[in-house]
Parts: C-alpha cells; structure tokens; sequence
C-alpha cells in the first residue's frame, strides 16, 4: 500500500484534491471512478523521487535511436500476441529482438530483457530509453501492469502506432508530390539554359539582325540570371540560412508556426492530421486508464508547433483549476467545434475515449478527402506550369527563325 495524491472532479465540476492510501494507481483511479469522481492527475506521494533517482542513475547509453512508427507498431503486435498466449513477456521480448530487423530496436530490446531478468519492472525498464520508448508508451505499459491487463495496453499501443504510421505516410505522401514537380520544373529550366539557349545564342550572333522584341527581352532575362547567378544562389543560401537562425528564436519560431498553419491547404492538412492525432492519442490513453493531466504532459510533449503546444498546456491549466475538458478546449479558440461538442458529449455519457476514437477516424478521413483534393488541384497546375514554361522558352528561340523564313518570302 502506498499514499497517493489526486485531484479530481465531482458531479458540478467542483475540483476535489486530497490523500489517500491505495495498493496501485488503477485501484486509486477506480476508486475515484466509483465515488463519482472524475480524476484528474493522481500520483504517488512518496515513492516517485527515489524511483526517479534510481531511474537517472541506471540510464543506459543508447540515446537518440530512431525507430519508425511501423517499428513499433510491428513490435506491440508481435509482443500482444505471445503475451495473451501465455507467454511471459521477458520470453517475448527475447524472441522478437532475435528476429527484429531494427539493429537499434534489437540492441535496446536485448538490455530491457535483461532488466527484467533482473526483476525490474516492464514499465521501469522501457522509461530508461525515452528515444525510443516515448511518454506516451511507458503511460501505456504502466497503466496496462497496474491493472493488471498488459495485453489490452499492447493492443492498443500497437493500433494506435499503426494509425499513426499510415497518417504519417499519408501527409508525407501530399507533400513529396508538389516536391517531385518542382523539382523536375527546375531541372529542366537549368538543362535549357545551360545546353539549349546558348547554341541558340550563338547562332543568333553570327546571324545579325535585330531580333524580335519577345526574343530580345528573354534573352536579356536570360543574361540576367548568367552574369549574376552566383549572387542569386549567394542570396538563396543567405535567405536559407537566416530564416534557419530566426526559427531557432523564440519569437521566430511562433512566427513560423503561424505560417505553417496558415499556408494554404497544407496547412489545413497539418491541422487536420493534429486533430487526428490528438483525439486518437487522448482516447487511447483515457481507455487505459491514464490520468487526464498525464494525458496533456503526453499530448504537449508530441508536437513541436508552438501554437498547438500553447493551446494544449492552457488547457491542461484550466483543467487544473476545476473545469471540464470541453469547456478548456474551448476556451483556447484553438479546437474546432466538432471537436469540442464530442468531448462534452463523451463527458457526459462517460464514454469519452470511445468518442474521441470516432472523432480521430472522423477527421482521418477529413485528412484523406484534403490530400486528394490537394493533389487533384496541383497536378493540372503543375502540368500548366511545365507547359508555360517551355511554350515561353521555345516561341523565344523559334519566334527569329520564323520571321527570317516570312521575310524571305
């Protein structure tokens, strides 16, 4: 048994923050549950800083590993499986890092194995890789050991990184689009004007004449770019570079998190794919049992954009200070409507990680319908472009031979 401390809400939304001793967190969270009480944060009184300490002390060396949401979503599966058919997860885990292709994944496996060997704790032993092994993994695996149903936790640990690796596909899938074009746009203009414009030009000086005034202008476009392209690229790399340097400031960065989502239909999918993540990741934890402050820590900690991470952390304060879920969202005019009105509704049904589960599939499909209009409306734009700039380049270096062939009639 051991003293923890929540805080929790009643009924009214009145916030209710006491002591009480309990033998895990789950049975403190179910007996906040059956006394009507909705828990906010519960947490050990005495025990978290030495476990801390202990923790900090025993920290492996392997930091920085990057493992694909596909990696794991492989590997909490495979885990799932062998544990709901009997067999111990110190076994499991053995025999999946023997097969795992990951060499990052295998070496980290192999030390938690023996970890436990050791007798540590799952949850204990994956919290001293937190590169790998994020917040949202090690809430999951202790609330799964605390109540006693690991298999559930792996479950869903295992759907929500697939989902999260077909969104991340998905929106990755949007942007190389537009990249690949662009990309190929370039190439071309350089290959014409490095190899195509300057025999032109020289057959256009040993002609003589004057040339047609479209053709003069391109040209002169043309020498402008020539004369002065290392002071072009000079000023690319420069603006490159300062941008760089601005983003790595405070006030910087908020600037760019203003553009990234305020750009045009990439931003929306952007937008829509936090939505997404966020819904799908607040039902999961929920549904395990996580309290809702740990479920805001997890949620700020999973994005990098200042605006959303703000949003979140506000309300994560409101919540503190007594009121409801939807109504903190709310009042951050961050969450749309449809959003907030499923989590009221979830509140007050008592089904809120459900709901979220069929928000986040709602607004994954919002993010499917966006990509294919995203790229429905980029590939005629871009063919347009590729067209206009040959037509340009070509009616230039053809248009003096044309009117040397009429003249000569």
């Amino acid at each position: 048994m051991a003293i923890y401390k929540y805080i929790a809400r009643d009924g009214s939304g009145k916030r209710v923050e006491e002591t009480r001793e309990a033998s895990s967190t789950h049975a403190m969270i179910t007996w906040l549950r059956d006394q009507g009480l909705t828990p906010v944060s519960v947490s050990e009184a005495t025990a978290a800083a030495p476990t801390a300490a202990r923790s900090a002390g025993r920290r492996s060396p392997i930091r920085r590993a990057r493992v694909k949401s596909a990696d794991m979503s492989a590997l909490c599966w495979q885990l799932s499986t062998m544990v709901e058919g009997g067999i111990p997860v110190t076994t499991a885990l053995a025999t999946i890092s023997d097969d795992i292709e990951n060499q990052q994944l295998q070496q980290i496996l192999k030390q938690v194995v023996k970890k436990l060997e050791k007798g540590e704790p799952f949850s204990a032993s994956v919290a001293e890789y937190p590169s790998v092994f994020n917040q949202l993994f090690r809430a999951m695996i202790m609330a799964g050991e605390t109540s006693g149903n690991l298999t559930e936790a792996l479950h869903r640990l295992a759907d929500y990184y697939d989902n999260r690796d077909k969104l991340i596909k998905k929106v990755k899938g949007a942007m190389a689009y537009p990249i690949f074009v662009l990309s190929f746009i370039i190439l071309i203009v350089i290959f014409i004007m490095a190899f195509i414009i300057p025999r032109f030009k020289a057959i256009f000086d040993q002609l003589g004449g004057q040339l047609p005034t479209f053709t003069r202008l391109f040209m002169g476009f043309y020498d402008m770019l020539r004369y002065n392209l290392i002071y072009i690229i000079g000023g690319v790399l420069l603006l490159v570079v300062g941008s760089i340097c601005v983003s790595k400031t405070k006030k910087g960065h908020k600037i760019f998190c203003k553009i990234a989502l305020a750009m045009p239909l990439t931003g929306k999918i952007f937008t829509q794919a936090f939505y997404t993540t966020f819904c799908k990741t607040m039902g999961t934890l929920l549904g395990a049992g996580v309290s809702v402050l740990e479920v805001f820590d997890i949620l700020s900690a999973m994005t990098t954009n200042d605006l959303i991470k703000n949003a979140i952390l506000q309300s994560k304060e409101s919540i503190v200070g007594g009121n409801k879920i939807s109504a903190s969202l709310a009042a951050t005019g961050f969450f749309p409507n449809l959003v907030i009105k499923m989590v009221q509704v979830g509140e007050e049904s008592g089904s809120l990680s459900k709901v979220l589960e069929r928000t986040s599939c709602y607004y994954e499909r919002k993010v499917d319908t966006t990509i294919t209009a995203l790229l429905a409306l980029l590939e005629p734009i871009m063919i347009v472009t590729v067209g206009a700039i040959v037509s340009v380049i070509v009616i230039a270096l053809y248009l003096p031979i044309f009117s040397m062939s009429s003249m000569a009639h």
